[in-house]
């Protein structure tokens, strides 16, 4: 249901002027619904140890090392690798262009989105059972 929205907003941009409000409007919430998307997906099939959400897998004994470091931050590792790359687009872009605007709300939706995977790993509240 994420992919269809965000694909309306998309839709909507592309045939809209991004200099009136409904324009501006459907290129900020592509950037949000990117973010919801990566959010749901990425949250429900990849893992990051320190999370009490990620479904634990079976003890293997001798699991590889790196492989194992691999799977405990592939969270981490998979917005890094893809928020570079939306960074590099950006820095190839117009950030004052149409697709450049939206293009650097998504790098902020990226770096919100690392930063609260981040801080629910190493941030603890008192009294909150989903804390540490």
């Amino acid at each position: 249901m994420a992919a269809a929205v965000l694909l309306l907003w998309i839709g909507l941009y592309s045939v809209s002027n991004e200099q009136k409000h409904w324009g501006s409007f459907f290129g900020n919430a592509i950037a949000d619904w990117s973010g919801v998307l990566v959010m749901v997906l990425a949250t429900k099939h990849l893992y990051e140890r320190g999370s009490r959400e990620s479904k634990r897998e079976p003890a293997l004994p001798e699991r590889n090392p790196v492989m194992e470091f691999l799977r405990e931050h592939s969270l981490t590792i998979f917005l890094l690798i893809t928020g570079t790359g939306w960074v590099l687009l950006f820095a190839h872009s117009n950030p004052q262009g149409k697709w450049g605007q939206v293009i650097g709300n998504i790098v902020s939706e990226w770096t919100q989105i690392l930063g609260v995977v981040l801080m629910t790993k190493k941030l603890v509240e008192a009294g909150s059972k989903e804390s540490k």
